[in-house]
């Protein structure tokens, strides 16, 4: 699952990509059109807390796949920056916020609210031009020899144009699973899930006027809104001990790093949940898809856990905090057997019994 960091040059796109990924992440990239991929551990306070608690032996964070996109100027729809976009699963619009009169600005000045409408009408340009150039292929073939499977996609492809005319993305519309697979392989960039990020200053961390007012005006539009403060958190990245960054975070009126909840965003937007499995030899989080099943989730750790799956040992993440430990947990009466018909909620731990 791959998220597109998108936005306005001098933006803090690579701050932020660095920040996500690691301080080497764009060692020996040359500014230009060519994407950066990278991978970012999930920083996830309920993993640190499990580490904390199971001592393990060894401890592994899920991961998430990141694109640095090309830089975005005037009239990019008309470019090639959507060339290699075709398996971005969501995005992260970066959206300066901040003021700087050192920092250029292609504008002049930082203007969010026209940055967020720039960018989302040239999404939507982009696909109008991309379904514009399907309908001509799909008339040119219709009028060769009938076929029922083109007329259902050029009915599909004419509902989508008057999404797009009506300047709504087409992630709105509910799509049945054959549309699904009819547009697998499309192009359409307003399908995607979006997530603007406004990098504001140290100053406005606390202030999230802002913040209403865009989600205001675009959340019915289904976007979700966000803001950090790209170099602070950057800046608490690189202090040496946990006691140091929460003292920091603390003088700074940062309650959670937002990063957490830039990746937690991301993870749902590409339709993912977490679970945990723990133990003193290794406590690990993984992603499964939104609303699988037990011995779905099973899969993910290994294939003969699914193959063999028998049933899953569930316990709640809040309700084992709260408990203190395993032992206390079961004493509660609080330790859940599951079957194979268990749908997986975000922030379980599971243990699965199987046999192969």
């Amino acid at each position: 699952m791959n998220i597109g960091i998108i936005g306005l040059p001098q933006s803090g796109k690579k701050t932020l990509f660095r920040l996500l990924v690691g301080e080497k992440a764009l060692d020996g990239h040359v500014e230009g059109r060519s994407l950066v991929r990278g991978v970012a551990d999930v920083q996830d306070a309920r993993f640190d807390r499990l580490v904390a608690m199971y001592e393990p032996r060894k401890h592994v964070r899920a991961r998430l796949e990141l694109v640095l996109l090309p830089k975005i100027e005037e009239k990019f729809s008309e470019g090639d920056i959507f060339r290699d976009m075709g398996d971005i699963d969501a995005f992260c619009h970066l959206v300066r916020a901040f003021q700087d009169d050192s920092i250029y600005h292609m504008w002049g000045s930082p203007d969010p609210v026209r940055e967020v409408e720039f960018v989302q009408a040239e999404l939507l340009l982009h696909d109008l031009i991309f379904l514009e150039k399907r309908l001509e292929r799909i008339d040119k073939q219709i009028k060769k020899a009938k076929d029922d499977r083109l007329q259902r996609e050029r009915k599909l492809m004419h509902r989508f144009q008057d999404q797009l005319e009506g300047e709504l993305p087409l992630r709105l519309l509910e799509l049945s699973e054959p549309e699904e697979a009819t547009i697998a392989s499309y192009p359409l960039l307003t399908l995607r899930k979006m997530i603007v990020a406004l990098n504001i200053g140290d100053e406005d961390i606390a202030d999230t006027k802002l913040l209403d007012e865009l989600r205001g005006m675009w959340a019915a539009r289904g976007i979700d809104f966000v803001q950090i403060a790209v170099q602070a958190e950057a800046e608490i990245a690189v202090l040496e001990t946990a006691s140091e960054r929460e003292e920091f975070m603390r003088e700074m009126g940062i309650e959670e790093p937002a990063m957490q909840v830039l990746t937690r965003m991301c993870i749902e937007a590409v339709g993912l949940s977490s679970f945990f499995t723990v133990g003193s030899d290794e406590v690990r989080q993984w992603f499964v898809r939104r609303q699988a099943l037990a011995p779905q989730a099973a899969g993910v750790i290994h294939s003969d856990l699914e193959r063999g799956f028998i049933r899953a040992e569930v316990m709640k993440y809040e309700e084992l905090i709260e408990a203190g430990s395993e032992d206390a947990l079961k004493a509660a009466g609080k330790h859940h057997l599951k079957g194979r018909d268990y749908v997986v909620e975000d922030g379980d731990i599971l243990g699965i019994r199987f046999n192969v």
